[in-house]
């Protein structure tokens, strides 16, 4: 009934749905900005490893990580010098002295802890006013001068270098450069591609820049091991120098799916049920700071789309090539066979012409080659007479060459239309004008061979097999030389 269609209708829409967010809230390995969704747990001890290399893990924090240490660091430090200051004031008196025009102080015009803090920053910032300084006569305050000088030297290499590092990353540059939102199928030149598309939107270039593809599948070996992410590697021109990249205008990577592809058995429609991402890695030098950059994108099936190529960006303007930027992500359907390249190929290999009466020619090429060698002994263990018969000692040799022949030429024509086969036995040599007396299709070449002997041997041989009148011993000799 229509109730219960639409009934289960809506409940197949329903699990469809389910099924598509599913689908499309899977969880990618790298996000499309570039973002590995990577997160290291359960590292115990190893959590000193990064103590060690303190400079990179302050560099690899967050902005506001970063911002916090550098004040944090600086505030402590500077109280911590102004704390020693007011104690070196304090141990000597100078504190309940500091009025007193006839008493040297340590530091002159220091009263309390807010103006051994300024002492100290006048000192660090290389500001001085002039009116706080040190005396001749306080040897503790020399050094800590000194101190004072090397531990803010290191401090202000090591927070400046790492903020400037951090501002100075080339991360920021990777911002600049597109990829396409989707990858498109379709065939390019003959062959079934995978492509996508790379721009760089400033002027500066990329140099040496290099692209690879990596495919994220899971598998089991044959061993029983599951591999939940197994890397893959696509060629997109390793072995052709298409990966290095003249990253001036939008280039579209192509991706040739053959025997050697990871996709050499996709279809379009085995893409419904499998499960896979392609991360894309573009690296190059900036050409305006001279450091290496990285950027990074994934595909996964869903955002590859079978039967669609780009659109073009470029056109010709007058002086100048123009890149139009609105049409970078979109794409067209084109006519795409949904077959995989593996079930092409099968297809093709069944409606070619058969190849086996090529093989079965080379065959028997190779059978009558090999016995012509064999029958060269034989040839020559004939008894005189025979051997006078025929005239010529080599005869068994030139008598199964031009069976073979016969019978090559025969089975080569007898496939051909009756005109065509008049005209090719039309005798052209010595060798054609034995073949045309002789019949076109013979099944044993022996006896097309027979036909062929002159009258007095045809007598001795009966007109049948040569064998058949040679002496016992001969018989035999032959016999146990081809069984």
């Amino acid at each position: 009934p229509a109730a219960v269609r639409r009934k289960f209708g809506d409940e197949y829409q329903a699990v469809g749905l389910a099924r598509g967010g599913a689908r499309r809230q899977r969880q990618r390995f790298v996000d499309k900005n570039g973002r590995c969704n990577v997160q290291h747990g359960n590292l115990g001890g190893e959590t000193s490893r990064y103590l060690s290399d303190l400079f990179t893990t302050l560099v690899d924090l967050k902005w506001r990580w970063n911002l916090f240490i550098f004040i944090l660091t600086y505030t402590v430090a500077w109280l911590f010098m102004a704390s020693m200051w007011w104690v070196i004031a304090y141990m000597r008196g100078d504190l309940n002295k500091a009025h007193d025009d006839s008493y040297t102080p340590c530091v002159a015009n220091v009263y309390n802890f807010p103006s051994a803090f300024l002492f100290f920053i006048e000192t660090e910032a290389t500001i001085g006013y002039g009116y706080r300084y040190i005396t001749d006569k306080c040897p503790e305050g020399i050094i800590l001068f000194l101190f004072q000088s090397i531990l803010g030297s290191i401090v202000d290499a090591f927070l400046i270098g790492c903020m400037f590092i951090k501002m100075s990353q080339p991360k920021k540059r990777a911002e600049t450069l597109m990829f396409s939102e989707h990858a498109a199928i379709s065939m390019r030149d003959g062959k079934l591609t995978l492509m996508f598309r790379v721009g760089n939107l400033r002027n500066s270039h990329m140099v040496s820049a290099q692209i690879r593809c990596k495919l994220l599948k899971s598998r089991q070996t044959p061993e029983g091991e599951f591999l939940p992410l197994d890397q893959l590697e696509l060629d997109v021109g390793f072995s052709t120098g298409a990966d290095q990249l003249f990253l001036v205008s939008p280039l579209t990577i192509c991706h040739v799916i053959d025997a050697k592809s990871p996709f050499y058995d996709l279809s379009q429609r085995s893409m419904q049920t499998e499960q896979f991402e392609i991360v894309v890695i573009l690296e190059g030098i900036v050409e305006t700071t001279g450091m290496t950059c990285q950027a990074r994108t994934s595909y996964t099936e869903d955002e590859v789309l079978w039967g669609h190529r780009f659109f073009p960006v470029i056109s010709l303007e007058e002086g100048f090539f123009k890149v139009d930027y609105s049409q970078f992500h979109a794409t067209f359907e084109v006519p795409t066979p949904p077959y995989s390249v593996k079930e092409q190929e099968e297809m093709l290999l069944m409606s070619s012409p058969l190849i086996a009466p090529a093989v079965s020619d080379s065959k028997e090429r190779n059978n009558s080659v090999e016995c012509l060698d064999g029958l060269d002994d034989v040839g020559t263990k004939l008894p005189s007479k025979l051997q006078k018969i025929t005239g010529r000692e080599d005869f068994p040799k030139k008598l199964l060459r031009m069976s073979s022949t016969t019978s090559e030429k025969a089975y080569s024509m007898g496939d051909l239309p009756m005109k065509l086969q008049r005209i090719s036995s039309v005798p052209g040599n010595s060798e054609e004008k034995l073949v045309s007396k002789t019949p076109k299709m013979l099944s044993d070449p022996m006896s097309q061979s027979v036909a062929e002997l002159p009258p007095k041997l045809q007598k001795l041989s009966g007109g049948g097999r040569l064998e058949g009148n040679l002496p016992p011993k001969l018989r035999k000799m032959n016999s146990d030389r081809f069984t």
